[in-house]
């Protein structure tokens, strides 16, 4: 035991006393790109002095907001989540997250010169099967005002909603700390592409990949401008695939522009930050608290009809559109 300790002093002697905020940000691909707004917000009221700490292959995506950037499976970060005493601290801590008994706040805080900022990462019902008309409405606000690509909103109150998208929901909570909400604006990338995006469904329900594989084949039947990326999760039986190792790498190609075709997946997330047009096939969350951000559509099962031929139209209206 004696050994432990004296280990976890080691790690931590590097940290002493720091002048910088610290974010932690756990959450996955998807997760990020929602906070992107929040980053954005948060680097700018406290000027970038932002060191940020979580999975690094989807943080580094946006290393424009932060001073630094940090891997949370390194171990110099086990004194964040130790029982342990630790003499580390940090002008102030920002945790965005989920902390329902209030835990982890707790001990972040003893880390935290300053009061904790902690920003709620969803609302509760996000993971429940349930819509709500009042998002939409909500979001007529007055008080918006464009400038530079970004958009200024007044601060709202997360209580008086049941339904709300993630980005505006964790935007809402900054104005108890007197942080100015700023939502970045995603710039289309308008092109006659489509791209489809298969997977096998672990921890929710997908449409089945075969039926992106046959929504291939049809859409190069009617001379489309059509790529298959093929997921981590599969390895698809098709010579014409496109595979990718690096996000990074993703994200270039992304660059091109076009049309996203996927189940509610982190990818459809980083498409929709990109500016490609999103069409998002939901089956297990509400759309209205986890749709991508930019221009999309989604089609939910049970309130919508989700096939081939359906898919197919959506895609051949918004090509039409362009």
């Amino acid at each position: 035991m004696v050994i432990v300790i004296m280990k976890y002093h080691m790690l931590d002697s590097g940290h002493m006393n720091n002048k910088e905020i610290l974010l932690i940000h756990l959450g996955g691909l998807g997760d990020m790109c929602l906070s992107e707004s929040t980053f954005l917000s948060l680097s700018l009221h406290f000027h970038k002095n932002i060191v940020a700490v979580g999975y690094k292959m989807f943080l580094n995506l946006f290393n424009e907001y932060f001073a630094g950037v940090h891997s949370i499976e390194s171990r110099n970060w086990l004194y964040l989540f130790s029982k342990i005493p630790s003499d580390t601290t940090w002008e102030r801590i920002v945790f965005i997250g989920k902390d329902r008994a209030g835990r982890l706040r707790k001990r972040l805080q003893r880390l935290s010169k300053e009061p904790l900022i902690f920003i709620d990462m969803y609302p509760e019902q996000a993971l429940s099967y349930q819509l709500s008309a009042m998002s939409h409405a909500a979001l007529e606000n007055p008080g918006v005002k464009d400038s530079s690509g970004f958009k200024t909103l007044e601060p709202l109150n997360p209580r008086t909603l049941e339904s709300f998208h993630v980005e505006d929901y964790q935007l809402m909570q900054l104005g108890q700390y007197n942080i100015q909400v700023i939502k970045k604006e995603i710039q289309p990338r308008l092109s006659k592409r489509v791209i489809l995006y298969p997977e096998i469904g672990f921890k929710k329900a997908k449409w089945h990949h075969e039926n992106f594989i046959k929504l291939y084949w049809l859409l190069k039947s009617k001379n489309v401008d059509v790529y298959i990326l093929e997921p981590l999760s599969i390895k698809l039986e098709l010579k014409e695939k496109i595979s990718f190792q690096e996000l990074a790498d993703i994200r270039d190609f992304f660059k091109g522009g076009g049309i996203f075709v996927s189940n509610d997946s982190g990818m459809a997330h980083l498409a929709g930050i990109c500016g490609l047009f999103t069409i998002t096939l939901f089956t297990d969350y509400d759309p209205e608290i986890w749709h991508p951000r930019g221009h999309y559509i989604t089609l939910q099962q049970g309130l919508d009809r989700i096939d081939i031929e359906t898919v197919l139209a959506e895609i051949e209206g918004v090509l039409s559109s362009q």
